[in-house]
């Protein structure tokens, strides 16, 4: 399997990436010397591990039957003060309601997916570590 993506210079420091037909707009802010017409391209970085790891725990808990709601992936990352400046740490934090009993089953779903499943946590613990927590609602 190969991905294409083509991603288009608009103006100034703003560009256009068109995936699978989605527009997705990135550009710096303004204090870097963009016109903050759209994300950053490292925090897109991250809601792509979020969405990664939160699909792979949605899939999981689908085939568990584990009825949850109010789900939601909060990451929080630092960066290296150095050139390239990457992610010294990344902290995923999963929020989610659900009931006591199946508790257990999310802590497996996530692990699952930290340690199996999701390729973007894996791509991105080569160069950073990843910490995980669990806050059940």
């Amino acid at each position: 399997m190969s991905y294409h993506v083509v991603t288009k210079h608009l103006q100034n420091l703003s560009f256009d990436s068109n995936v699978d037909g989605h527009s997705i707009l990135m550009d710096a802010s303004v204090a870097g010397g963009g016109d903050d017409r759209g994300a950053s391209p490292k925090k897109l970085l991250l809601s792509a591990l979020a969405g990664c790891t939160g699909i792979d725990v949605v899939s999981l808990l689908k085939k568990m039957r584990v009825p949850f709601s109010d789900f939601e992936i909060v990451t929080n990352a630092e960066l290296t003060e150095e050139h390239p400046r990457v992610f010294s740490n990344i902290e995923l934090i999963y929020r989610i309601k659900v009931e006591e009993k199946h508790r257990d089953k999310v802590e497996k779903a996530v692990n699952l997916s930290e340690e199996k499943y999701c390729g973007v946590s894996a791509m991105l613990k080569k160069n950073s570590p990843i910490e995980f927590r669990i806050e059940f609602l």
